[in-house]
């Protein structure tokens, strides 16, 4: 009888490795993505602490995300340059960009996926005014992005190996998008303090023209038990036809409640300069709540933007999405 149960648990043992993440789906119209590596990836990157620019957390995970994009099997660009922040002074930045094509794809028109990674410096929503001055978390708000595109790298990764990659993609991790004039700041500032990576990402691209993308998109906030995803006006405005793609196919998926056809106010997010800028039509997927004065969950911007507000449901429904698209 003890033979018969260990046998028993042997084939089940079996079974459970193939259907596991790590193996390809078989049978099935259903994009393959895994939100249990996903969630990995977010907790990885919330053990580093909160990732403000600049600082010894920042750094390590940005050395980390390099290391995750090679080893899915990207070829791995680091931009450097310089943004003025919100007073004027020169903001250090690092954008990570791994390019994922196979020698037959690489002159093809890619797609560009991006999140960034930095963490907000201020919790400027928080009611208390001392604890406005701790840092963000950023478990949702910035590493619920991240982590859903290190899950895509991840399965780009299987497609190259099996060649069966048809359509070249960049993933870009932009740096210091939450640098944006803080609440408790009441000095002189710039205009245009927000997303300084993907400024000087666009800036650069406007002026070279090379490689060529068919579209752009961006995850932000997109790991929340509650998210809803509606129609962002810049999104409309510049990318109507592929974000109509993108919402489409997440109604045949069976996540059209999430992919609301509501319409939200525009977002200044990573998308618009991308847009407006470099002129690459792209799409922001980001999580906007109308019931909220600020039109934002109520842990946006506070330290309660931790991994309780991470749910692999979401995740999953998130990256499947991402992943029909390529």
């Amino acid at each position: 009888m003890m033979r018969k149960n260990l046998v028993l648990l042997v084939q089940l043992v079996l079974l459970v490795l193939l259907v596991s993440c790590n193996k390809k789906e078989v049978n099935t119209a259903r994009p393959v993505f895994c939100s249990d590596s996903a969630y990995v990836y977010i907790e990885k990157q919330m053990s580093f602490g909160p990732r403000v620019p600049n600082s010894s957390a920042h750094m390590q995970c940005a050395v980390w995300l390099i290391e995750q994009l090679r080893a899915a099997g990207g070829e791995v660009e680091l931009q450097k340059g310089f943004m003025p922040d919100y007073r004027g002074n020169n903001q250090q930045i690092y954008n990570i960009i791994g390019h994922f094509n196979t020698p037959e794809t690489a002159s093809r028109s890619r797609i560009l996926l991006g999140a960034h990674y930095d963490c907000r410096p201020w919790c400027d929503e928080e009611a208390n005014y001392e604890d406005r001055f701790y840092n963000v978390p950023g478990a949702n708000d910035g590493a619920s992005g991240v982590g859903v595109l290190l899950e895509v790298a991840r399965q780009l990764g299987q497609r190259i190996a099996d060649s069966s990659l048809t359509t070249p993609v960049d993933i870009i991790f932009f740096d210091a998008e939450d640098m944006g004039s803080p609440r408790v700041y009441t000095g002189d500032e710039r205009a245009d303090t927000w997303c300084l990576g993907s400024q000087l990402w666009a800036m650069n691209y406007e002026r070279k023209r090379t490689p060529s993308y068919q579209y752009g998109l961006i995850l932000d906030m997109v790991g929340a038990p509650d998210a809803v995803f509606p129609l962002e006006m810049y999104s409309s405005q510049y990318a109507q036809n592929y974000q109509q793609k993108i919402w489409r196919a997440a109604e045949q998926l069976g996540y059209g409640a999430m992919f609301s056809n509501q319409r939200s106010y525009p977002i200044t997010d990573d998308h618009y300069y991308i847009n407006y800028i470099a002129g690459i039509p792209c799409v922001d997927v980001i999580h906007y709540d109308i019931r909220n004065a600020t039109g934002f969950p109520a842990w946006w911007h506070t330290r309660n933007d931790d991994m309780s507000n991470i749910s692999k449901q979401t995740l999953q429904a998130v990256g499947e999405v991402v992943m029909s698209q390529l």
